[in-house]
């Protein structure tokens, strides 16, 4: 991951963060796995509008499901990976959740999203996970 795009990531947390700490606004992110070439565009036409997303490299996109609880981002999720896998006419997508939490730092925000999806795509069934996944290795 660049600077620019891990910068990108930290200003996207740390606006969200402002936006539910002033606003009470709920917001989930995600961090998704693809293994095929995927466009901002493409993707974008299976997320809402008001969903923000950043491209990390050629595999992995970070979400904001703005205005979203988890249980509705775990729905949205479900969504995406079905057109997804309409689209590619695969199933190796796969997609990270974690709620929300002010009191956690952008960089553990990354890093927990990172060692979900990880977890994710070596030992689920389901291919979206949260942070549950992860108490199997404490």
């Amino acid at each position: 991951m660049t600077d620019n795009i891990l910068n990108r990531i930290k200003v996207e947390i740390k606006r969200t963060y402002y936006t539910f700490d002033r606003y009470k606004s709920l917001s989930t992110f995600a961090l998704l796995y693809h293994e095929k070439e995927l466009s901002v565009e493409q993707l974008a036409t299976y997320v809402r509008i008001s969903d923000k997303l950043i491209k990390i490299d050629d595999n992995h996109y970070f979400i904001n499901f703005a205005f979203t609880s988890q249980e509705d981002a775990f729905k949205a999720a479900q969504n995406l990976l079905l057109y997804l896998d309409n689209f590619f006419n695969s199933r190796t997508s796969c997609i990270a959740i974690d709620t929300l939490n002010s009191k956690n730092t952008s960089q553990m925000v990354i890093s927990r999203l990172t060692q979900i999806l990880h977890e994710t795509r070596k030992n689920s069934y389901s291919r979206i996970e949260y942070e549950d996944i992860l108490n199997g290795l404490i």
